[in-house]
């Protein structure tokens, strides 16, 4: 079992991703860094207060300086500006290439043999400079967004369809934004094809509000953006490593002939577990599918070799 698990950024996004983990009860400490003086500190001692309430013991650590999370088995990159209603998650780029760029070189320092998970937005081109800059093996640098797409598509098919959660199965691949490729031919209701239960016409728009679906948030809170659900999917990938679990999941990953596709980070399905990436998995998508997601890739391949120089 890893001991230490290290969150980059203590906004809403990281402190919530923090406290899952935490609650978890599968690591030794959870470490929560940031550049703000008090704040990851003020929601340790918040944190391991309510560890007697919820009935875990990991340890909560908020600290400013690198050296705390030394030795970290998994990390996760929350750092970077939050969109606000209008943005594009390529409208963050510059900035957020900064503050991701500064976050790697210190991380490389202090934990080389972890396991990062990037979640910083635009998320596959902060996936590949935060693999550029750390120079790990790129099975240890993955993206988290596939996860978080597949759980709104699922969201809003159990709506569409007023059944249970649990009896929906969907998957999105692609990128994080615009060449996001949901896959219905992928997506069952207690194990019919979800093109048996709703006209086209409908999977079409439930596709389009899932690519549209944190845009949809941000428009909503006004101020920020989600970090319920991608805390949630951040946290289980986490878990997945941690425990060497082999589960399948949709990842931002680093593509190497899989679908015909090569040397790009793409969300793909993948098998998650100890060193991060273990394999990616081909499922059988139709024609247009692969086309959309061979679309995807060179759209995310042109952005990622912008990134390489910021």
């Amino acid at each position: 079992m890893p001991g230490k698990v290290t969150v980059v950024g203590a906004g809403f996004y990281g402190s919530t991703t923090a406290q899952r983990l935490a609650e978890y009860d599968i690591f030794d400490s959870v470490v929560i860094i940031d550049i703000v003086e008090g704040k990851p500190q003020g929601q340790a001692l918040d944190l391991n207060q309510s560890r007697s309430i919820e009935g875990f013991e990991t340890k909560v650590v908020g600290t400013n300086d690198y050296a705390d999370t030394a030795g970290s088995d998994v990390v996760v990159i929350t750092a970077g500006l939050p969109r606000k209603p209008g943005m594009s998650r390529m409208d963050l780029i510059e900035v957020n290439a900064k503050i991701v760029r500064q976050v790697s070189e210190s991380i490389a320092k202090t934990s080389p043999d972890a396991v990062v998970v990037v979640v910083s937005n635009p998320l596959d081109e902060m996936t590949a400079l935060a693999a550029n800059v750390l120079g790990f093996p790129r099975s240890r640098v993955i993206g988290q967004a596939g996860m978080l797409d597949t759980a709104r598509f699922t969201d809003f098919v159990a709506e569409a369809l007023n059944v249970p959660v649990a009896s929906v199965k969907t998957l999105t691949l692609g990128s994080h934004g615009d060449t996001m490729v949901p896959v219905p031919s992928q997506c069952t209701v207690d194990g019919k094809p979800l093109s048996d239960l709703l006209p086209a016409a409908k999977i079409d728009e439930l596709v389009d509000r899932t690519r549209n679906g944190g845009a949809e948030v941000v428009a909503l809170l006004k101020t920020g953006s989600a970090y319920y659900a991608p805390s949630a999917a951040a946290a289980r990938m986490v878990k997945a490593i941690a425990e060497d679990s082999g589960v399948v999941m949709p990842v931002c990953a680093w593509v190497q002939g899989e679908f015909g596709i090569s040397d790009v980070y793409l969300g793909v399905p993948a098998e998650i577990g100890a060193g991060g990436v273990k394999k990616i998995v081909e499922l059988d998508l139709t024609d247009t599918e692969l086309a959309a997601l061979k679309t995807a890739a060179e759209a995310v391949r042109a952005k990622q070799a912008d990134v390489a120089s910021l």
